[in-house]
């Protein structure tokens, strides 16, 4: 790990603030080098953009090295805790075959701009399979064995089922702004002795890490049904709807971008986005941050995909103090890095940045951090109890006496079915 990839998680050790500044993952996560790209981490279910597998299911990772020289890049498995603290248990309790490997399937990128390698891999392999459920990071290795880059991902079994629903704010100042998520746990078939010490939860505003609600205890328990109906503890800023633009056809100006140009390479130049704040609420469908890597103008996206630099801009006149402006969605792994943040353009009185992102579908949005990196969703968007979101929440069970957590259950709900 070079000195750059470990100040990085030197930092997020420092801040990682559940719910209000750095997702508690963050302490496991290292950013890749410049030259690597596209990074694709997700379940293989049609439209599910998050990396939680049920047990036994496959999860794809995919990404592209920009020095395109086919490198040899390994990979490892790791098996973490409730915190995101490595588990107390043995590779060869949690994994079946090699505890690493090899990426054998790459290839180089044909006839694009930007030359490049990409790289494919699908769990479980022949050589490796994961035994039991919980929370994993998959961490990419060079030939030196060097840390690459690093990525969390959630693998669970189906044993409680969870009841999720979503909420107007019961909080009178709030009820216009922020959303409210109740949800029920019920077990038949599992014999949970202590709930408030054996079981845990989180819940997730569009599987951003950021977003983490942690320790949320049940408030009422009746036989094997648990029930979580808490009011400010579990309330969220609605937000608003994601930004987005589309650069499957990268020669054109379509789909919120002004115009279009190849230099050295492709250069996108997005309409420039005023601050919603102050607007009222307008809904158009989106897909909650995430992207989609396409094409119309060739076969097969992973080599064919050519990349671009898409410039950002942004009129805002709202007074942000100290805090720094970021371009934000699942991109980069929700992250805030010093290639997302925006500057001001004294000139032009404009917030500009540029992102270096291959052909595709991207959702994004503008949020504020503090230098600790405490998040604010709404400070230039707006924050609407309209907004469509999808919530997530995850079951963690640790019987007294056992060694690591396991996940029991997951559940989704969307505020399109809001319940005043």
């Amino acid at each position: 790990m070079n000195l750059a990839q470990k100040l990085a998680v030197f930092l997020c050790l420092l801040v990682s603030l559940p719910g209000s500044g750095l997702w508690a993952q963050s302490k496991v996560v290292v950013h890749p080098p410049a030259h690597i790209k596209a990074i694709i981490f997700r379940s293989t279910q049609t439209n599910d953009y998050t990396p939680i597998i049920k047990l036994g299911n496959p999860i794809v990772l995919e990404f592209d090295d920009l020095e395109s020289d086919q490198k040899q890049y390994s990979y490892s498995i790791e098996h973490y805790d409730y915190n995101w603290e490595k588990s107390n248990i043995n590779p060869t309790e949690y994994l079946d075959g090699f505890t690493n490997d090899w990426i054998r399937n790459f290839e180089n990128s044909f006839n694009t701009i930007q030359g490049y390698t990409h790289y494919r891999l699908r769990l479980p392999t022949d050589n490796l399979r994961i035994k039991v459920s919980g929370n994993y990071v998959l961490t990419v290795l060079d030939e030196d064995d060097e840390v690459v880059f690093t990525r969390p991902f959630i693998v669970y079994e189906p044993l409680v089922d969870i009841g999720v629903s979503v909420h107007r704010s019961r909080d009178i100042s709030s009820i216009n702004t922020m959303q409210n998520v109740q949800f029920s746990v019920n077990h038949p078939n599992l014999l949970i002795n202590n709930p408030s010490l054996e079981l845990k939860t989180v819940v997730y505003q569009n599987f951003d890490w950021n977003t983490a609600t942690r320790n949320i205890k049940p408030q009422f328990i009746r036989g094997t049904q648990l029930l979580y109906k808490y009011g400010a503890n579990v309330n969220y800023w609605g937000g608003n709807e994601f930004l987005f633009f589309d650069t499957k056809q990268i020669r054109g100006a379509v789909n919120n971008i002004a115009r279009s140009e190849l230099k050295d390479t492709f250069h996108t130049y997005l309409y420039t986005d005023e601050e919603r704040l102050h607007r009222p609420y307008t809904y158009y469908p989106d897909v909650n941050g995430n992207f989609v890597l396409r094409t119309i103008d060739t076969e097969s996206i992973a080599t064919e995909g050519d990349y671009s630099w898409v410039h950002f801009s942004l009129e805002s006149f709202e007074n942000i103090g100290t805090d720094s402006i970021y371009i934000y969605g699942d991109f980069n792994e929700w992250q805030l890095t010093e290639e997302n943040k925006m500057t001001y353009d004294e000139q032009t009185k404009l917030y500009r940045g540029k992102l270096y992102l291959k052909q595709g579908f991207y959702n994004y949005s503008y949020v504020t951090a503090t230098e600790k990196n405490s998040i604010k969703h709404y400070a230039i968007d707006g924050s609407f109890y309209q907004t469509e979101n999808n919530y997530t929440v995850i079951v963690y069970y640790k019987p007294i006496g056992t060694r690591y957590d396991q996940v029991i259950g997951i559940s989704t709900a969307n505020s399109e079915n809001l319940r005043n």
